[in-house]
């Protein structure tokens, strides 16, 4: 492919002036305890970044007896070793207070006039790039990368700083953009995290208005108190009695050409069942498990690892199973499937679930689920 006017192709050794790693007390470090701020792999964000909100603390003392490590205001930091090595980040003090990193993170530093911090930041978290790094890591038991990793790692690089800078400026106003939308979606999402408590508990009268007791009769409840006329059931008592609350395959395989979908619980984020990925099943193994089958409209929620997910089964997946690690849940035709999926996201349900996850057998889980008390 022909060069691009200007531009340099380059390893990334030529354009470093430092690589450094850092280092923590024996006995280790804590959020609690310390003076200092020392980033570790956990402070680099998958996609990109870095996140401060738990960051563990080193002495000043044990800062000052540190002779490599301490960050710099626009310091570009990897993971170097771990599940996660070649994760990226950009650090930007915050009032450029003192702060250092742990053994298992790279500093990198340009040579401040052959490459731009941000442009070398974006470089390594390119496709290319982070190809490039995998290539680099070494080792079976604890997999990672050596500081000789920039000798192979190689660079376009825009041989004027100021395209440099622009490139760099162009990406950071998209993740400025990125930033206040992840910050709007979370807002809306309290949002609707308190009105689902509001809705879920008081009800709307015929007015289409939110219930209150100063309008209207209430009574106790095991969440508190609810309108009057409301019942308090059991989960096990609105499903359907040929179809009552089941798990499904125990052990589905690793895939089978043209087979049965099944759904992990990795498969259900957001409220939604993803359908890029999902598991094949011999048709033989699903024909064992005819109870687990899924109908459109069908309820699921997750009772093993990251439990009380919630989805509603689309019309492309009827006839798809499940694993054990979740529950069908289908409901008696008087029931609303929109309104117990909102439901069973409510607070005071997921509270019950997870008051009986908590250092609990998944039976007792499972037990849990027929038992669970709805409004």
């Amino acid at each position: 492919m022909k060069a691009v006017e200007g531009w340099n192709k380059t390893d990334l050794d030529s354009v470093i002036s430092a690589i450094q790693s850092g280092s923590r007390p024996k006995g280790g470090v804590t959020n609690d305890r310390g003076d200092i701020p020392s980033l570790g792999g956990e402070n680099i964000i998958n996609p990109g970044g870095i996140t401060l909100g738990d960051v563990k603390l080193v002495s000043l003392d044990f800062y000052y007896k540190m002779t490599k490590g301490h960050l710099q205001d626009g310091d570009v930091l990897i993971n170097k070793d771990g599940a996660q090595t070649g994760k990226v980040g950009f650090y930007k003090s915050p009032t450029n207070q003192l702060a250092c990193i742990n053994e298992h993170l790279f500093i990198l530093r340009g040579i401040p006039n052959r490459i731009e911090q941000k442009y070398l930041y974006y470089t390594l978290l390119s496709q290319s790039g982070q190809h490039q790094i995998r290539s680099q890591i070494s080792g079976s038991a604890q997999p990672g990368l050596k500081s000789g990793f920039i000798k192979g790692l190689m660079l376009d690089l825009p041989a004027l700083l100021p395209e440099q800078a622009k490139i760099a400026e162009i990406l950071s106003t998209v993740d400025r953009a990125i930033e206040q939308t992840e910050a709007l979606i979370a807002k809306q999402q309290r949002i609707k995290t308190g009105l689902m408590q509001d809705l879920l508990t008081r009800g709307i009268d015929e007015n289409g208005n939110l219930r209150s007791e100063q309008t209207h009769q209430f009574k106790d409840s095991p969440f508190g108190r609810v309108p009057l006329e409301w019942e308090v059931k059991t989960l096990d008592s609105c499903v359907r009695k040929d179809g009552p609350i089941c798990y499904g395959i125990l052990m589905p395989g690793s895939g089978y050409d043209n087979g049965v979908p099944v759904i992990k619980v990795k498969d259900i984020v957001g409220g939604k069942i993803l359908q890029n990925n999902l598991l094949l099943t011999d048709p033989k193994t699903d024909s064992q498990y005819k109870r687990s089958k899924l109908r459109e409209s069908d309820l699921l929620i997750t009772i093993r690892g990251t439990t009380g997910r919630v989805a509603i089964v689309p019309p492309e997946l009827e006839g798809a199973n499940i694993t054990q690690d979740t529950a069908r849940i289908r409901l008696k035709e008087e029931h609303s499937n929109l309104y117990f999926y909102f439901l069973l996201q409510s607070k005071h349900v997921q509270d019950q679930v997870l008051l009986h996850t908590l250092g609990q057998a998944v039976g007792n889980v499972q037990k849990c689920l027929h038992g669970l008390k709805i409004d």
